[in-house]
């Protein structure tokens, strides 16, 4: 099964390393310098600028945009899936979770909003996905509005320490017939 591993930035190594990742989506804001770990290939590794924040213009921050979650969902799709994604933001809370639900819908969109919300619940129960980030990812890959509806339904998460990894793993893929 495929998965997709959620860190906050001070551990992407270790999750790379331990989950055998090599390709990584950073979710930071603009001039938020680290170390890309060794075994992510730098081809596949989607830098996007942006803060954790819910609506533009403020100040000299920067809201998710239409065009980060095109690129999002273009990275995913050519993801081979041979070994798990890495995606991470400054907590692993907010930016990383709502990515790594767009990812997982981007290759994966049969799946039902309501099962994946569900499945991201019981793998952190810090996530707290960033509704700007949701519901251009809702209108992109045309969810209708139930990606919202969905993540919305969560609530928000425990508070968190900003160290707490977690895995949200695909849906189960059917068999292909014989």
């Amino acid at each position: 099964m495929s998965l997709i591993v959620v860190s906050p930035l001070a551990r992407i190594a270790e999750m790379a390393v331990r989950h055998k990742a090599r390709e990584m989506i950073s979710l930071l804001a603009a001039n938020q310098d680290f170390h890309r770990p060794a075994v992510i290939a730098a081809e596949r590794h989607l830098k996007l600028a942006m803060n954790d924040i819910t609506f533009a213009g403020t100040g000299d921050l920067i809201a998710p945009q239409e065009a980060h979650v095109a690129r999002i969902i273009e990275f995913a799709r050519a993801w081979d899936q041979a070994s798990p994604l890495v995606v991470h933001c400054w907590m692993g809370v907010s930016r990383s979770p709502a990515a790594a639900m767009i990812a997982s819908l981007a290759v994966a969109p049969d799946d039902d909003d309501d099962a994946l919300a569900k499945r991201l619940r019981e793998a952190s129960p810090f996530a707290t996905p960033n509704i700007r980030l949701v519901e251009i990812g809702d209108e992109m890959l045309g969810r209708g509005g139930q990606f919202t509806k969905a993540v919305k339904a969560l609530g928000r998460g425990a508070d968190a320490d900003g160290n707490t990894p977690f895995t949200l793993p695909l849906p189960a893929r059917e068999p292909a017939a014989p």
